[in-house]
Formats: structure tokens, C-alpha cells, sequence
């Protein structure tokens, strides 16, 4: 049986599956009943629930955790994953994912090596993310930096929140990393590469826009020498 309970920390509102002493699902809410419905959407297909009314001490340490690291203090990060209630290669692909540190992004290539699997497997599971926030999917980019999606989503509006998240993490580090994972290692690399190759593509995108108008011009200007 996976119990659900949800549980409050400064504003926010995190749902908590779990089984035993391990995880199943974690999620983030306005609301106890919104991260409870969240996390709930989040336990795999065929598995049961049950709605543990008080949370418990396993509970009221893992929101702890996760507020935690919601503010960006990952120093206690700490779960384990119920094998039980989740499959080998996704937990396979949360645990790789959960090991980007701050100020570091990968790529989904990079977590499919890490973790055995493929880069499709790894942004299905990023675009839902039944682990948030132990694993941070806005950290995980296109194989040229790029941002992607997020969220499941790959508008305009999702791709600036990512951006926006991405630059508030940026720690000036100098370069690429590898990160131990249980299957191997992880390869990282600094946010601002990331946040950098934004502003190169938006600079591309404005000079683009700049042509265009250019060769609008000059083609209006031209019909009326006609």
C-alpha cells in the first residue's frame, strides 16, 4: 500500500507517496488538497493509495526536506526510492536527475547514459516529474544548451520561467563536472552556459527581426519608384 499525506512549509504546500520508508511520489501545491491531488497523479498507474489524514514523522521530515530544498539548500537531501512501487529504470532516471547539484545543468542525453536508459525515456519522465523538488527538472536542458521545455510544455511562457529559474541558480563555477550516480557518472555543466546560450539566441532572434523589417523596407521603397 502507498499512503499519501501532504504537509506545509513557509508557503508552500508538499504532497509526500510513500511506502515504508521510501518514496513513490513528491509534490509541490498552493494547498494541502492541490498537492495531495498532485502527488496522487503522480504514483504510477495500478497502484493504490490510501490518504493518510495525519501526516507522519516520515512525512513532517520529508516536507522539511523539501521546502528545503524548494529555498535552494540542498545540503540535506537524503530519500530512497520504493522498488516495490516504481520500476528499475525510472528510478534509475530520478536518481541520476536528483543528483545535479545547484548551479550545474545537464543534458537529457547525459542522464540517459548516466542512468542506462534513452534520451526520449528521460524527457518523458522530466516532463511530468513525479519526484519534485528532490529532482530539479529545470535543470535539465538540450543537448546545445538549449532550454527545451518545461513542465511538459515548450511555450514561450514555460521556456522564461526556466530561464528565469536557471539564472537565479547560477553560481560562477568554471566549468564541467562529473557527478557519481549508482550506474555511473553524471557529466554537468555551469547554469550560466545555459543562460548564456539564451541571450546568444535571443541576439539571433532580434537580429533576425531587424532584417526582416530592413527587407520590408526597402521592398515598400522600391514599389514606389514604380
Amino acid at each position: 500500500m502507498v499512503y499519501v499525506s501532504a504537509g506545509q512549509y513557509d508557503s508552500w504546500w508538499f504532497g509526500v507517496a510513500w511506502a515504508g520508508l521510501d518514496f513513490v511520489a513528491t509534490a509541490i501545491g498552493s494547498t494541502r488538497d492541490s498537492a495531495i491531488q498532485t502527488v496522487q497523479r503522480c504514483v504510477p498507474e495500478g497502484v493504490k493509495t490510501h490518504l493518510a489524514e495525519a501526516p507522519s514523522s516520515f512525512v513532517k521530515d520529508a516536507v522539511t526536506m523539501l521546502g528545503e530544498l524548494e529555498r535552494g539548500n540542498e545540503a540535506g537531501k537524503h530519500f530512497t526510492l520504493s522498488a516495490e512501487h516504481l520500476s528499475v529504470p525510472l528510478r534509475r532516471i530520478l536518481t541520476a536527475a536528483a543528483a545535479i547539484p545547484i548551479g550545474y545543468v545537464t543534458t537529457y542525453g547525459n542522464i540517459a547514459v548516466a542512468s542506462g536508459s534513452r534520451a526520449r525515456a528521460v524527457g518523458r519522465v522530466m516532463a511530468t516529474n513525479p519526484l519534485y523538488p528532490i529532482v530539479p527538472c529545470h535543470r535539465v536542458v538540450g543537448a546545445g544548451m538549449s532550454l527545451v521545455g518545461y513542465g511538459g510544455k515548450q511555450d514561450a511562457r514555460a521556456l522564461a520561467t526556466k530561464l528565469s529559474r536557471l539564472q537565479a541558480e547560477t553560481r560562477g563555477v568554471a566549468g564541467e563536472k562529473d557527478v557519481d550516480v549508482p550506474d555511473g557518472l553524471l557529466t554537468v555543466y555551469p547554469t550560466e552556459w545555459v543562460v548564456n546560450e539564451a541571450r546568444a539566441q535571443e541576439e539571433r532572434r532580434l537580429r533576425a527581426v531587424e532584417r526582416e523589417a530592413e527587407r520590408a523596407a526597402t521592398d515598400r521603397r522600391q514599389l514606389r519608384l514604380f
